[in-house]
């Protein structure tokens, strides 16, 4: 075990920061700054491992099936916070995109120690959440030795569920055990072992990708612009009527009417503008197209 980890990247001496100890505050910035600006480049190597990982899960998700991020520490935290913010960003279920921490929620603010080396809390989560054969498990580790992760993967493809590592080593034994491995190597940390840092910056951008272009190949955005959001707060309201706007031209009372004629539904909104619809025809016109707001405008204007 001691070997396997001595040969971790992600383990290994940055030669650039020996002295840090002794760089005045500037200085130890711009190191961490430097070493920041590595990861966008690991992360772009791994492009072709996401273009695959992001095809499979729209496949998951349009089929019914659900996304389960497992991970220990920093990297459980960032699964959880990914998670939790689709729900108001693409107007999701909060069981589509579920985030598991290692030690449970108690361990989003506190460190709890040794459940990342359980491989039984692994299996139990797995089989406590439910995960079929319909779903998708994405297990993060930046050392890829998380036991906790691995029988979480093993016990996910045991049941036929599509498995995903994302870790910041080549060879690791995470890769050993999921269908496609992420594997973004950001090279030693400013301080040695602190996978918060670029690792964890690494394995935040790889989770960008996946949720964000899952759910825009999921029509959850009409161009660029978030169309399946919840207004649930002032903010979000706001953006909702400049939204509404941006995409149909009409003035602020225009927008602020028919958001309420949708109940709130941004993006049907959109198309009854659009389309002249009523929200009921609207409604089953946006079903019938999937939910993709530009498929539903096409038909509505070719049928007319």
């Amino acid at each position: 075990m001691e070997q396997y980890f001595a040969g971790l990247t992600t383990e290994g001496i940055n030669p650039d920061t020996l002295m840090i100890d002794e760089c005045t505050t500037e200085q130890m910035l711009r190191l961490l700054n430097q070493e920041d600006a590595k990861v966008p480049a690991a992360v772009a190597a791994e492009i072709p491992q996401i273009v695959r990982a992001v095809d499979i899960l729209h496949h998951v998700l349009k089929q019914g099936g659900r996304m389960f991020y497992i991970g220990a520490g920093t990297s459980g935290r960032l699964g959880v916070l990914d998670a939790s913010e689709c729900p108001p960003t693409f107007g999701v279920d909060p069981a589509l995109v579920q985030g598991h921490i290692a030690g449970g929620d108690m361990a989003l603010r506190v460190a709890v120690e040794g459940f990342e080396d359980s491989a039984e809390e692994g299996i139990a989560l797995i089989e406590r959440v439910g995960v079929t054969s319909r779903d998708a498990v994405i297990g993060i580790s930046a050392s890829g030795s998380a036991s906790f992760v691995i029988a979480g993967l093993k016990k996910a493809a045991e049941l036929g569920a599509v498995t995903i590592g994302i870790v910041n080593n080549k060879g690791s034994r995470l890769e050993e055990v999921c269908d496609i491995c992420i594997a973004p190597v950001v090279g030693p940390e400013v301080i040695m072992g602190s996978t918060r840092l670029k690792a964890g910056t690494a394995q935040k951008l790889v989770l960008n990708m996946l949720t964000t272009c899952t759910m825009v190949k999921l029509g959850k955005t009409y161009n660029n612009l978030m169309v399946d959001l919840k207004a649930s707060n002032k903010k979000l309201y706001d953006r909702s009527i400049r939204i509404i706007r941006i995409a149909t031209g009409v003035d602020p009372d225009t927008a602020a009417e028919y958001l309420a004629k949708a109940s709130m539904n941004c993006k049907l909104a959109i198309l009854m503008i659009k389309t002249g619809l009523d929200a009921v025809q609207a409604e089953r016109v946006l079903e019938e197209s999937e939910g993709n707001l530009k498929s539903a405008i096409r038909t509505t204007n070719q049928v007319r």
